[in-house]
């Protein structure tokens, strides 16, 4: 949070913080909300490829640096992509709904985890589909205030993006040389935290 006087503003959004500081700066997000779709597309594709190759034995352990077993970070990948769906859809984004869990038996193995994905694949797929909000222009509820969904559409873009970076590190940890990693071009135009284990 970034506070003057009585004035504050959650530093979650960008061009907030912007507007906040009186900066002369461009913000908010550069990629078109059809991008962002194909990018979001792209980084499940890759989650689902790449969370296969994970022994199923080696789940429960913990990564580097955060009580996060690496089966409910797997987990987490695609339901920032499903609670983004709920989002566009009128739910309000509180905290918590990104690490939300409603069947532990979505984690209990790898299939498991890829078969809850492919769901969430399409739940996606049939949100753009549908949606009559091509320019993502809604306002949405936030715990940070007010958004564009846009905005949101952007930040759990990266959101899952940051993660399969991770997923092929924990690969690399473990000895595995992950499927077909993403280059450079696939997080091309996003805000990634520098932090790799960040949210």
């Amino acid at each position: 949070m970034l506070s003057r006087g009585d004035e504050f503003v959650f530093a979650q959004n960008i061009a907030q913080v912007v507007e906040f500081l009186k900066l002369n700066e461009k913000a908010g997000p550069v990629l078109t909300p059809a991008q962002l779709h194909e990018r979001m597309e792209i980084f499940i594709d890759a989650a689902l490829r790449m969370i296969p190759q994970m022994p199923n034995d080696k789940l429960d352990t913990m990564t580097p640096g955060r009580p996060r077993s690496y089966g409910r970070l797997a987990h987490h990948m695609f339901r920032i992509c499903e609670a983004f769906t709920e989002i566009a859809g009128g739910e309000p984004f509180h905290q918590g709904r990104p690490n939300e869990v409603h069947d532990p038996s979505e984690m209990e193995s790898t299939a498991a985890l890829t078969t809850y994905g492919k769901r969430v694949q399409t739940k996606v797929a049939n949100w753009w589909a549908t949606t009559e909000d091509k320019n993502a222009e809604a306002t949405v509820e936030t715990y940070y205030g007010p958004q564009k969904l846009h905005e949101v559409m952007e930040r759990s873009t990266w959101h899952i993006g940051q993660h399969t970076r991770q997923w092929v590190m924990l690969l690399d940890m473990t000895g595995i040389k992950a499927d077909r990693p993403l280059g450079p071009e696939a997080f091309a135009n996003l805000p990634m935290p520098q932090k790799v284990w960040d949210e």
